[in-house]
């Protein structure tokens, strides 16, 4: 019989805020993380916004030395890990440090540390290149960071799959404590990738939104003028326990991982398949492990990503798997106010949907306008809407066809 496996603690650093709580009380409030772009000078650009992360002194959190050892992902997803692990009570000692495990995704990596020093090679040579460069670059670092802060010794992984990344390290975490081969693992995902050259490649793909005049309303999925996505980064971190761990040392547990479907389009590189086929595969695998039917979810915290192909996909995708439960079934994207953290955005919505369980209420979808006809479902338009679902499903799509799906309940005893 597999384990079955809890959620205990929170962390993440998001455009909204530096907390669980900041980034929820922001979600509430329909805030927008969406800004003029500080990173680098973007006067050239098509787009000139992003959700950026406000205020984060890595060096004040680490000290100067650690931080510069650190790319802005790994900051990130270090100061997410150290928030989640105290929110969920947890001590460390040296009896339990060979069962605790890290899984921490990432779409890109360490962008910002590689295009730092391809720019010192062009100007200094060979020579002069940080012999830092190759550990602050690779998509593992964070998960090998917060290991070696804290000592852990269990499986340590990372993924990568595209924007899909955060949702399948969650995924994947679970099934390692399913199998016994854990009793604890640090989940989740952290992305940095506001950059010049990243920026220049998505305006190319005509993915991103051009809105450059009200950039607070780009982000707005499902919405019939909706141009593309917005930019993000930051990290959310999740402790997951087996249930037996957790009860033994008198965890509180704020809910229970149900079910997860991972699944591929085998279509297009960047673009959904028709129909979301793939997204519909990967949302019935996830109900089929949770042993759930389609009425029993109460809300879905979507991937919508504001692009005119995506949430057209999505929308489909659920009709598919919904039947006529999709038209009552809420929905709302909450990267309308967090915008696009690509890897990291599937682990933030975890921890979303795990709010909405604890709190009773659904964030809204803000800058929700227009009526899209091929978008016709209830998205939670604009305000937010008390609600006690049982169920709640998280989704999270990726360039390469990657799909991931994640279902949460509410803890009950057996």
């Amino acid at each position: 019989m597999r384990k079955r496996v809890v959620v205990t603690g929170l962390g993440c650093i998001s455009p909204l805020g530096h907390s669980p709580e900041e980034t929820w009380q922001a979600l509430l409030a329909g805030k927008s993380g969406v800004g003029p772009i500080t990173h680098f000078d973007a006067s050239q650009h098509k787009t000139r916004f992003a959700a950026e992360v406000k205020d984060f002194d890595a060096a004040e959190r680490f000290g100067t030395r650690e931080a510069r050892r650190m790319d802005r992902v790994s900051q990130f997803a270090l100061a997410s890990a150290l928030q989640a692990l105290e929110s969920s009570g947890l001590d460390l000692s040296a009896e339990n440090r060979d069962r605790i495990g890290v899984l921490i995704g990432s779409g890109i990596g360490g962008i910002s540390t590689l295009l730092e020093q391809v720019e010192v090679f062009h100007k200094r040579g060979p020579e002069r290149v940080s012999p830092f460069l190759i550990p602050m670059m690779i998509a593992d670092s964070s998960a090998g960071i917060i290991a070696i802060q804290l000592g852990l010794r269990g499986p340590n992984l990372a993924i990568s799959t595209a924007c899909a990344t955060g949702s399948n390290a969650i995924g994947e975490a679970a099934e390692i404590i399913r199998r016994g081969s854990a009793d604890v693992m640090l989940a989740g995902a952290s992305e940095a990738a506001i950059v010049n050259v990243a920026m220049a490649g998505l305006n190319v793909m005509t993915a991103i939104s051009t809105r450059n005049d009200n950039p607070q309303a780009a982000s707005r999925p499902f919405d019939l003028q909706r141009d593309g996505f917005v930019m993000g980064e930051g990290a959310a971190v999740l402790v997951l326990e087996s249930l037996e761990h957790a009860l033994a040392r008198q965890a509180n547990i704020l809910a229970e991982v149900s079910g997860y479907g991972t699944s591929d389009d085998a279509y297009h590189i960047s673009a959904p398949a028709e129909n979301g086929a793939g997204a519909a595969l990967c949302m019935q695998l996830a109900l089929q492990d949770a042993e759930l039917q389609p009425e029993e979810i109460g809300y879905i915290n979507a991937h919508g990503t504001s692009t005119p192909l995506n949430d057209k996909s999505e929308t489909a995708a659920i009709k598919t798997v919904f039947g006529e439960w999709a038209y009552q079934l809420p929905v709302s994207s909450t990267k309308s106010m967090t915008g696009h953290l690509l890897g990291a955005s599937g682990a933030l919505e975890a921890m979303i949907c795990i709010q909405v369980l604890t709190q009773g209420i659904l964030p809204p979808t803000i800058n929700y306008e227009y009526p899209d006809p091929d978008c016709d479902l209830d998205y939670v338009p604009n305000t937010p809407r008390p609600a006690r679902p049982q169920y709640v499903m998280s989704n999270s799509f990726g360039f390469g066809g990657h799909n991931a799906t994640l279902i949460f309940s509410r803890y009950e005893e057996a």
